[in-house]
C-alpha cells in the first residue's frame, strides 16, 4: 500500500481573459494539519471551499498556500477618486504657496504624482473580483489538491521504499545479535566464576549454593533473549503499519521509542565488545528509521 507523505508541493497557473492567477500549496511535517492561507484581497470567500477542500486529501502537515492575482492593465486602469483628488490638489496648492513666500521654486506636479497619492487611484481589485472570474479560479481548488497529494503520495512511496529497507537492515542485525548472544553464553563459564568469588571477596572456593546463586543472578542480568525477542516483535509489527492504508504515522513514531528503548537495553547488557556494535549499529538504523517516520502522514 503507498504511503503518503507530509512533505509535498504543487503549483498550478490558471488564465482568464485579462486575469492569471497561481496557486502554490506546500507543507512539512506536523502534529496535526495546519493549513494557512494567503488569499488575494476580494477572493478571501475561497477560504472555506478550500478548507473544506484539505480536509478531504489531509490529515496531518504544515501546510501554506498561497494565491496570488494579476490584471493585465487593461484588465483596469481603476477610476479617479474625486475626492481624493481634490485633498491632493488642495495639499498642493497650499505647499506651491507656501514655497512662494518663502521664495522656493518647486518644481510642477505631474499628473502621474497625483495619481500616486494615496486614495486617488481606485483599482478594480479594492472593489472586490468579479463573481464569475472568481468561480473559475476556485475551480482549480480541487485539481490543485489532487496534484498536491499526489506529489505527497510519490515522497510517501520513496519513504516506503527506504523504510523497507531499513526494516530489512534491522532484521539482519537482530539476528547477528542473537547469535552473538548465543556464542557469549557458550564461553568457559570460569572467567565469570572467578568474577563472582571476586564480588564475595573470598580466597577460597565459596558454599557451592551461593556461588551457583550468584552465577545465576549474574547469567538473568546478563541475558539478553527478551530484548532481541521484543526487537523480532517490533520488526513485525513495522512490517504491518507500513503495509497498512491508513494514516499511521503517530503509531510509527512510537513504535521507533520501543525500538530505541530495546536497543539501548542491548548495549547495556552486552557483556561483549562485539554484540555493543551491533547494538550500535541497531540505534543507528533506528534513528535513521525515525527521521524518515516522521514525515508520514
Amino acid at each position: 500500500m503507498t504511503r503518503q507523505s507530509m512533505t509535498g508541493f504543487a503549483r498550478l497557473d490558471g488564465q482568464a481573459g485579462p486575469a492569471n492567477w497561481q496557486w502554490e500549496v506546500r507543507s512539512v511535517n506536523g502534529r496535526g494539519l495546519d493549513l494557512r492561507l494567503r488569499l488575494p484581497e476580494g477572493l478571501e470567500q475561497l477560504e472555506k471551499q478550500i478548507r473544506s477542500v484539505a480536509a478531504r486529501h489531509l490529515t496531518r502537515g504544515n501546510v501554506n498556500l498561497t494565491l496570488r492575482l494579476g490584471l493585465a492593465d487593461t484588465a483596469g486602469a481603476g477610476t479617479i477618486n474625486p475626492v481624493a483628488l481634490g485633498a491632493a490638489l488642495e495639499a498642493v496648492r497650499l505647499i506651491e504657496q507656501a514655497a512662494v513666500n518663502q521664495s522656493v521654486t518647486l518644481a510642477p506636479v505631474s499628473a502621474v504624482e497625483l495619481m500616486g497619492r494615496p486614495g486617488v487611484l481606485e483599482s478594480a481589485g479594492r472593489k472586490g473580483v468579479d463573481p464569475a472570474l472568481a468561480d473559475r479560479i476556485a475551480a482549480d481548488i480541487e485539481p490543485l489538491f489532487q496534484a498536491f497529494q499526489a506529489a505527497r503520495l510519490a515522497e510517501g512511496a520513496s519513504i516506503k521504499d527506504i523504510l523497507t529497507g531499513q526494516i530489512d537492515q534491522l532484521e539482519t542485525l537482530i539476528a547477528q545479535a542473537q547469535a552473538s548472544a548465543e556464542a557469549r553464553k557458550a564461553r568457559d563459564g570460569t572467567l565469570l566464576a572467578q568474577k563472582v568469588r571476586d564480588l564475595l571477596e573470598v580466597t577460597e572456593l565459596a558454599d557451592e549454593a551461593r556461588l551457583q546463586q550468584e552465577l545465576a543472578l549474574i547469567a538473568v542480568k546478563a541475558d539478553v533473549t527478551e530484548e532481541i525477542d521484543r526487537l523480532n516483535t517490533h520488526v513485525e509489527a513495522a512490517k504491518t503499519l507500513l503495509a497498512d492504508p491508513n494514516a499511521v504515522g503517530r503509531k510509527f513514531d512510537f513504535l521507533m521509542q520501543e525500538f530505541n528503548r530495546e536497543a539501548n537495553t542491548l548495549c547495556s547488557k552486552s557483556g561483549s565488545a562485539e554484540l555493543t556494535s551491533i547494538g550500535l549499529d541497531l540505534k543507528t538504523v533506528i534513528d535513521q528509521m525515525r527521521e524518515q517516520v516522521q514525515n508520514l502522514e
